[in-house]
This record gives structure tokens, C-alpha cells and sequence, in this order.
């Protein structure tokens, strides 16, 4: 009050003064306007409001009254509400759209976050550090795409956790794969390369941290091994995308944010909408969460176009898939993670033993025996051969 006070008695000092100025004709009513901070029409009024009122009619009449766009309280509390007993782990920025879209709510989010904060629902954000120059996107989508695993408390009502793979697009920010998985791997890696190549088609580089399933190092922190591949290494050289390592937390900062916006929304998205199953979850992360991620967040790319290519070729199931190759025994059997896998007859061929094939494992457990190009047999995930249908004649 003190202060108010002490800025009270300066502008009434600085009025008198451009008041007196101005009707010595010194100043226009705009300079002595100026003088105060306003236009020259309300240093007319305010003129005016003095002669009539004193100093009584220099006060801001605005001071004590509500205003006329003032948010309903009844609305207020209603919001207060919802959010303290459906919507308590969800950030300011999510609840605000969860309410325009499933409760009909029409106040601003800025209204919003005041009131939670008055209510004493949400605490003050601290202000951020200054934030080093970002990387510019790629102009295309499909040139670059970023991969990576998150392990958290995803499903709501178990202490359990499990890692989110997600797969993004760098020109757009946009999301082409993410799935809940026990623990990341190569085949989780195999299946966010299978459902993006599958929407959109092949791209031009991958870019992903140095995790075992990835590359091969010498030493822990060291340079990667370009000439022993992965599993996945291989799959990429097969279908020409350029996998390019991290080596620093840092390098993957585009990705790093988006997790951190995932871990503040798919919790508490799957304990609102009762998905409490791995199955159950990935179809709500696929089939509504994606697109509206997509739609909220993606960025347009700075160029038209796009960079993705239609993939023709091989079934790519074999070629994003585990591949080993394995010496036949002498019963015409291979062995495979304690299975033994009976080659059928050929009619190209009496037999395979001691010749060396080529055993594929499918991201569903399925099994499959190649020489070269050409498939032997096929198996289900219990190593039980699946007979070939032969079409019938017409």
C-alpha cells in the first residue's frame, strides 16, 4: 500500500505538471500525454474529469469493479472439480484439452492455469534455462527417422514397468510407430521398422543410440563396429537405409522432449480410458493416440514432398526378421534355440546334411528354413512344421 501510494502521489505530481504545461500551451495534449504514459484523448478527459472532480477523477475508474469478461464462477468450479477427482496427474496443457474436447468447457487455457494455481492444484512452472540453438529439421519427411526406447510406469495400477518403443519422423515430429513391449530389443526394433516402412514406405537414414541390438562396440563408450552388423544393421544394409549412431544424450534432444510429453499423457490417457493390458494399450496407442499425437504436435516440413519410397521387393518379413545360418545334422534336422527343426522332403534335392541354410525367426515366433532364395519349410512358434496349401485343381 505504501507503494501504491508513493506511485499515486508521482503521477498526480507529473499530471499537475503537464496540466500546467499544456494550458501555458508549452505542450500539446499529445506531448503531455506522452509524458504520463497515455493518448492525448485521455489526457483530455482526464482534463476534463479534474476540473470537475479534482484529484479524485484522475483515479482509474476500472479499480474495484468486476469485469465484464470475467469467467463464470460456476464454470471455474466445475473445472477445479474435475480436475481434483478424474484429471489430478494430468499437466495443465493436457487437461485444458481433454476438457474442450470430452466436457464442453469454452475458457482459454491461460484462464485455466491461473485458476488451478489459485486453487493451490498445480504449482507455478519454473522458469526455464536459455535453450543452445536447435538443429534444424530435415525439409522432407521420410529423409530421417529417429528410434528409441523409454522404460516407465506405462500402464496405470501396476508397479511394473515397460519400455515404449517409438519411431518419428524428424521433418514432421510425427510419430510412425510406437507399441508397449516387455523390454527393448531387436525384434521390438524390427517391428517399429516393419509398421513405419509398412505406412509410409522405405527412408533415408536411421538414427538411433549405440544400444547392443543396434551396433557392435570394442569398447563400452567407443566408436561403433561398421563392418560386424547386428541383426538390425544387417536388415538395414539389405534395404539401403544409412543407420547413423548417437553419442551423446544430447544428439538425440528432439526425442528425448518427446518422451518427455509421452510419459506426461499416455499414463494418465490409459488410467482414464481403463487400458490396463500391454494388448489393450497398444491398440489405443496405434488406433487414437498416434493420430491425435500427430495431429497436436506434428510440425509441417519446411519443402513439399516427400522423401519415402514405395517398398517393392522380397516379402520384407524376411528380411526384417532374426537370420542365422546353421549346419543340417546328420538326420536331416537343425537345431535352433533347443528345437529341432525336420527339413521335408524336396524334390530338388535327397537330402541336407552338412550343408549350411539359413533359419529365419519372425517377430510372431514363427520359424522358416531358406537355402539361398528358396524356402525349405516353414514352422509355427513351436517349431511344428505348417504344411504348404496346395491349390486345388478346377
Amino acid at each position: 500500500m505504501r507503494r501504491q501510494s508513493a506511485l499515486w502521489d508521482v503521477f498526480v505530481s507529473r499530471f499537475l505538471d503537464a496540466l500546467d504545461r499544456f494550458r501555458r500551451r508549452r505542450l500539446s495534449a499529445d506531448e503531455a500525454g506522452e509524458l504520463l504514459g497515455v493518448s492525448g484523448r485521455q489526457f483530455r478527459r482526464l482534463c476534463v474529469r479534474f476540473d470537475d472532480e479534482g484529484e479524485a477523477g484522475l483515479r482509474d475508474r476500472r479499480l474495484g469493479k468486476a469485469s465484464s469478461r470475467r469467467a463464470d464462477p460456476a464454470e471455474i468450479g466445475r473445472m477445479c472439480e474435475l480436475f481434483r477427482n478424474d484429471y489430478p496427474d494430468f499437466s495443465v496443457r493436457h487437461f485444458h484439452e481433454t476438457l474442450v474436447r470430452e466436457h464442453n468447457y469454452e475458457l482459454c487455457y491461460t484462464v485455466t492455469r491461473l485458476a488451478l494455481q489459485s486453487a493451490g492444484l498445480v504449482r507455478k512452472a519454473t522458469l526455464r534455462g536459455k535453450h543452445r540453438k536447435k538443429r534444424e529439421r530435415r525439409p522432407l519427411p521420410g529423409m530421417l527417422l529417429f528410434q528409441d526406447g523409454s522404460t516407465h510406469c506405462w500402464l496405470p495400477d501396476t508397479p511394473d514397468k515397460q519400455d515404449l518403443i517409438v519411431t518419428l519422423d524428424d521433418a514432421t515430429g510425427h510419430i510412425t510407430s510406437i507399441f508397449l513391449t516387455a523390454e527393448e530389443g531387436t525384434m521390438s526394433s524390427f517391428q517399429g521398422l516393419a509398421e513405419t516402412i509398412g505406412r509410409h514406405g522405405l527412408f533415408g537414414a536411421f538414427y538411433t543410440d549405440r544400444g547392443s541390438h543396434y551396433f557392435l562396440t570394442q569398447a563400452a563408450g567407443g566408436k561403433v563396429d561398421k563392418k560386424n552388423l547386428t541383426q538390425v544393421g544387417r536388415a538395414l544394409a539389405q534395404l539401403g537405409i544409412r543407420h547413423i549412431p548417437s553419442y551423446s544424450p544430447e544428439a538425440r534432444g528432439r526425442m528425448e522432449r518427446a518422451f518427455g510429453t509421452l510419459q506426461g499423457r499416455i499414463p494418465q490417457e490409459l488410467r482414464v480410458r481403463g487400458h490396463a493390458t500391454t494388448a489393450a494399450a497398444n491398440g489405443y496407442l496405434r488406433d487414437v493416440f498416434m493420430p491425435d499425437f500427430n495431429a497436436r504436435f506434428g510440425v509441417k516440413p519446411s519443402d513439399d514432398g516427400s522423401a519415402y519410397i514405395a517398398y517393392v521387393g522380397a516379402a520384407l518379413e524376411d528380411t526384417l526378421c532374426l537370420q542365422q545360418d546353421r549346419q543340417v545334422g546328420r538326420d536331416n534336422c537343425v537345431s535352433w534355440q533347443g528345437k529341432s527343426l525336420q527339413i521335408p522332403q524336396q524334390t530338388h534335392r535327397h537330402h541336407y546334411v552338412r550343408a549350411t541354410i539359413r533359419v529365419h525367426q519372425y517377430l510372431d515366433g514363427a520359424l522358416a528354413i531358406f537355402d539361398g532364395p528358396r524356402c525349405l519349410a516353414r514352422y509355427d512358434r513351436d517349431a511344428k512344421l505348417i504344411e504348404p496349401t496346395v491349390p486345388r485343381a478346377a
